[in-house]
């Protein structure tokens, strides 16, 4: 196990090695020019401009660029702004918030999502059943932009039940609706899975035998079929805690949330290059450590899965 863990962190080099290279180019190839953007409609003067080019090295080419950045994140540097602030005083500051929100909507999206899937798959043709599918189909149709806002007017500003925005009531008031919001899509999907799984699994012949030979029909589910019917929830839900803290960028914008998602997107519009890269850089680093925790999660779940 510990070989396997050391060399699926050696693995990590090269992925974000590549990743940070391709966002940097795609972020190298937007228009504009990102020191004029500081200045607003009005023109920057030649002289600071040259400054601010040389200095961020805005005027090499794309490849000495990348390997200014690329060398101080491995010594823990993600860069600073055109304004000449830290990104790891932004990450700081901002990543709590999306932190917070993005758990939130894990926990949302694992406790119903597998309930429900867990209560389709038992009643599997019945009213409920029907009830989870048609409710699942409808939260997969609805774009998070439109749910938000429908939820934004109906429960914060009709019925007062929820904050419209921000995050001055802090958790869980704050956090609640948007994490429900964003969360709705992959409950959709979890309790689809966890019903499909689920449904295999009593159907196989393990569960059968051990019903035949007496054993409580509860405990073979909830201990012998729940078991194996988890294995593909949980890649799912592994991969998409790295998903949720990326897809935060509409949610947070939204609900005008001050975390990593909207500082992306103020980024990209500002033309912030430094910032743009180092908050793609950190997301990518939760999802692989997301992804290899779903690895070590296998062992715990199917005890025939060994790593050498």
């Amino acid at each position: 196990m510990g070989r396997y863990v050391v060399r699926r962190l050696l693995q990590v080099i090269p992925v974000v090695i590549g990743v940070t290279f391709i966002i940097f180019c795609l972020v190298f190839a937007l228009p504009g020019d990102p020191i004029q953007a500081l200045a607003g409609e009005k023109r920057a003067d030649p002289n600071i401009a040259a400054i601010l080019r040389d200095h961020y090295h805005l005027n090499e080419p794309l490849y000495q660029q990348y390997w200014h950045y690329i060398s101080g994140v491995f010594t823990g540097d993600l860069g600073e702004t055109y304004n000449g602030r830290a990104i790891s005083d932004i990450v700081s500051q901002r990543f709590p918030v999306t932190l917070k929100l993005g758990l939130t909507s894990f926990a949302v999206e694992a406790v119903i999502g597998i309930l429900a899937g867990i209560l389709s798959a038992l009643k599997k043709g019945k009213f409920l059943d029907n009830v989870v599918l048609v409710a699942t189909l409808v939260l997969i149709s609805i774009p998070v932009f439109v749910l938000g806002s429908v939820l934004q007017l109906e429960l914060g500003v009709n019925l007062k039940l929820t904050p419209v925005a921000g995050i001055e009531k802090g958790w869980p008031q704050s956090y609640i609706l948007p994490a429900i919001v964003l969360a709705s899509t992959s409950m959709a999907y979890i309790a689809r899975l966890v019903r499909s799984s689920l449904t295999e699994s009593i159907r196989a012949d393990y569960v059968r035998t051990a019903i035949a030979k007496g054993l409580p029909r509860r405990r073979v589910i909830g201990l012998h079929a729940m078991r194996n019917s988890l294995i593909p929830v949980v890649t799912f839900l592994g991969f998409d805690l790295g998903a949720l803290m990326g897809g935060a960028i509409i949610t947070e914008r939204v609900f005008n949330m001050p975390g990593i998602g909207q500082q992306l997107a103020q980024s990209v519009y500002l033309r912030e290059r430094p910032v743009v890269v180092g908050l793609v850089t950190l997301l990518v680093l939760i999802y692989l450590a997301a992804n290899l925790l779903v690895d070590l999660m296998y062992a715990v779940l199917d005890p025939r899965i060994r790593y050498e």
